[in-house]
């Protein structure tokens, strides 16, 4: 899929996916594209779980009850930051933009590959649900879950919402044209 095309066609897809796994490789292309990303002073903090064990995708997907996506999900993708971020410029952390930009990059990459995602943030930090899956994922206490694509084959034609117009959001050379 050509690079323009697959932006406009991402989007966070909440609708059931078809059964299989996923292949590895794809899981692994995908987080690639992940680990790809640019990164504050190119310090490189993000870390990624790849969830593909049936059993442990089982012990997961129950717990978001309002989307078919999570639900129905093959395999997740866990982006971990640290729980206190070092100061890497001027006092300054840049972890949740540095995870922000990998997850960016997977999705996209998720689109271009045929398969589909929906960016989970707020749910997981809510009643400590990513501690409670970061300790199934293993994850050390000093670190977070920030970000869980639940990734899957679509199974149904689900739009893409419609963007604003260029010239409601985008100026040249000043804010507000």
């Amino acid at each position: 899929m050509e690079l323009f095309e697959t932006i406009r066609k991402r989007h966070c897809y909440r609708a059931a996916f078809k059964p299989g796994p996923i292949p590895r490789a794809d899981l692994q292309k995908i987080v690639q594209a992940g680990l790809d990303a640019p990164s504050g002073k190119n310090i490189q903090t993000t870390t990624f779980v790849i969830v593909d064990d049936p059993a442990l995708v089982s012990q997961i997907t129950p717990m978001h009850t309002a989307g078919k996506s999570f639900q129905q999900a093959r395999a997740f993708v866990a982006c971990i930051i640290d729980r206190a971020p070092a100061s890497i410029y001027e006092g300054m952390s840049f972890q949740v933009e540095d995870c922000a930009a990998a997850v960016e990059n997977m999705l996209l990459a998720v689109t271009a590959m045929g398969y589909a995602s929906v960016w989970i943030d707020g749910w997981l930090r809510v009643d400590e649900r990513n501690t409670k899956i970061g300790d199934l994922l293993g994850v050390p206490r000093d670190k977070v879950i920030r970000i869980l694509l639940p990734i899957g084959i679509p199974a149904e034609n689900y739009p893409s919402p419609a963007k604003k117009p260029f010239a409601e959001r985008a100026w040249f050379n000043k804010y507000g044209g």
